[in-house]
């Protein structure tokens, strides 16, 4: 089982976007999948149709340790395709409400708050081969748990001039949670959001991500595309509303990718 963090402090990077897609992706590939919303906005329970206002249990209880998060997890329809004749993929949320805010704060007061959702995880990682986490955008508390739970982080990058400014905060955020709560953390690298390959620009941000912090931009790139920004509205990822579309294409090739890697890895650990 490998958990993945996806965090990038700055908004409107396609993060929550990237985090649906992918895990979407690999439930079709026939693995079972774990998406947690890690915040306060319930972008991503928001984008996978369920109505954050009419939850009454969510993350926000798990890290309260008021119960388990097995209790807090929601059952997703699965995803079609499935790859013939291999097992039928799983897609479940922990979802998230306007409370989580609260259980931010409370985190704040506690020892050992770097390690709350780690521990919690840590009660539903044998139902699962991928937990996807959606950090919020800042370097808070509680992207500081998805750091300390995770395995990897991938980025989101929106190739736009300023957004590779924050890649550094996180990358130094990164190396403390190595340093203090994970020393197993690794970078697994940015994915290339919102890309108009028709610009110059979009190619030398990659390229300066690239030079400058010595991390993998992982291809395909994702295409800018309308259909990626009706999806949330709907309740569905881009891979549902618009399966043929080049950006749900580039997500399935990023999943594939990510799925094989993980694979390889584990049979070299055996």
């Amino acid at each position: 089982m490998t958990t993945t963090a996806i965090a990038n402090q700055k908004g409107g990077v396609a993060k929550t976007t990237s985090t649906q897609a992918l895990g979407v992706a690999l439930a079709e590939r026939g693995r079972s999948v774990l998406l947690v919303d890690l915040d306060p906005q319930a972008s991503l329970t928001w984008a996978c149709g369920i109505d954050p206002d009419a939850l009454e249990i969510s993350i926000h209880d798990v890290l309260l340790r008021r119960l388990p998060a097995g209790d807090a997890v929601i059952e997703l329809d699965p995803p079609t395709p499935r790859p013939a004749g291999g097992p039928t993929g799983r897609l479940d949320l922990l979802p998230s409400t306007i409370d989580l805010a609260g259980a931010e704060l409370h985190l704040l007061t506690k020892t050992g708050r770097e390690y709350v959702l780690r521990k919690a995880l840590a009660g539903v990682a044998d139902r699962y081969d991928r937990i996807l986490l959606d950090c919020p955008p800042s370097l808070g508390i509680l992207t500081i748990n998805g750091l300390t739970a995770a395995d990897e982080v991938l980025i989101p990058l929106q190739c736009e001039s300023l957004g590779q400014r924050g890649v550094g905060q996180l990358l130094d955020t990164i190396a403390d949670v190595r340093d203090y709560t994970n020393e197993h953390l690794r970078v697994r690298g940015a994915i290339a959001t919102l890309f108009d390959r028709r610009t110059n620009l979009a190619n030398e941000v990659v390229a300066q991500v690239r030079e400058d912090y010595d991390i993998e931009v992982l291809e395909p790139f994702v295409p800018k595309s309308v259909r990626v920004a009706e999806a949330p509205a709907l309740g569905r990822s881009v891979l549902a509303h618009a399966p043929s579309s080049k950006s749900a294409v580039a997500y399935r090739e990023l999943a594939a990718r990510l799925d094989e890697d993980a694979r390889a890895s584990q049979r070299s650990s055996a």
